[in-house]
């Protein structure tokens, strides 16, 4: 973890315990004695997400949780992390997991197969090897401890893995990667993994596996060709933003993409 502004690791914490409570930003500074200006500026160079985008991160994440871990209604989920509308809950859901909260609830038996049809396969060849280098985003994946299972790896608008990546692929160990015609633009390399060991709760909830996050933007435009990058996966730190877009949807996708007998296991769109 970065020692960078050390103090807000507390504000963090302060968050995570006090999730379900009103969190407005003059609250959060307040914590810490600064001023909101000051507080939102190290926040955001600390963490790569505003104060707040951060808490409405947190909460869809508690959202996920309690959509798999409880009994209640979508609407009485909604109410719990604080949205009063059950329209705009939906459509934040969706958009930034990549499905609707009745779809995510009900991935569990997808996810399972997806997985297995993974390690039926356990290996095949990286997308892109010989790419054209014009708007090529490619490099190596280490990792800080030992790991056998796949890798999920996309280029992101935004700091956070959220939504659908504009670019997306699986890897089936540590090493090369490349993604190829990335149209000019600012990306954020965000990965994480799925041990052959995981279990299902770990898939749908990824909180506990290795990844890693730029913390400085990927610049593709038609004049420079892109650093090779050299990505680190290493365990979850108090800093990271949450995982929320849905793995299994990356998996599908990705099981579709390299064979044609999985064309018919795609998550079903309600």
């Amino acid at each position: 973890m970065s020692d960078l502004y050390s103090e807000i690791d507390e504000v963090i914490a302060y968050i995570h315990k006090h999730i379900y409570d009103p969190l407005p930003l003059s609250h959060l500074a307040q914590h810490i004695s600064y001023s909101p200006y000051h507080f939102s500026r190290i926040f955001k160079e600390r963490v790569g997400l505003s104060p707040l985008y951060y808490v409405s991160s947190i909460r869809l994440q508690k959202a996920k949780d309690l959509l798999l871990q409880s009994n209640l209604t979508v609407r009485d989920i909604a109410l719990e992390i604080g949205q009063q509308s059950l329209g705009t809950f939906t459509t934040r859901f969706t958009e930034r997991v990549g499905m609707s909260p009745s779809q995510f609830r009900n991935s569990a038996e997808h996810a399972s197969s997806f997985f297995s049809s993974l390690q039926q396969i356990q290996s095949w060849v990286p997308e892109n090897m010989n790419a054209d280098p014009c708007g090529q985003v490619e490099g190596m994946v280490h990792a800080t401890e030992h790991f056998e299972g796949v890798i999920l790896i996309g280029l992101f608008p935004k700091p956070i893995p959220e939504g659908i990546p504009i670019h997306g692929t699986l890897l089936s160990s540590l090493g090369y990667f490349s993604f190829a015609n990335v149209k000019p633009g600012t990306y954020y390399l965000m990965a994480t993994t799925l041990a052959w060991s995981t279990n299902l709760t770990d898939i749908l909830l990824p909180k506990f596996t290795l990844r890693t996050r730029s913390r400085v933007p990927i610049v593709v435009n038609n004049e420079n060709r892109v650093p090779f990058q050299q990505i680190m996966l290493y365990p979850p730190r108090l800093d990271d933003p949450p995982i929320l877009i849905s793995l299994p949807l990356l998996m599908s996708s990705f099981l579709n993409r390299i064979s044609p007998q999985y064309s018919e296991i795609a998550i079903e769109k309600k």
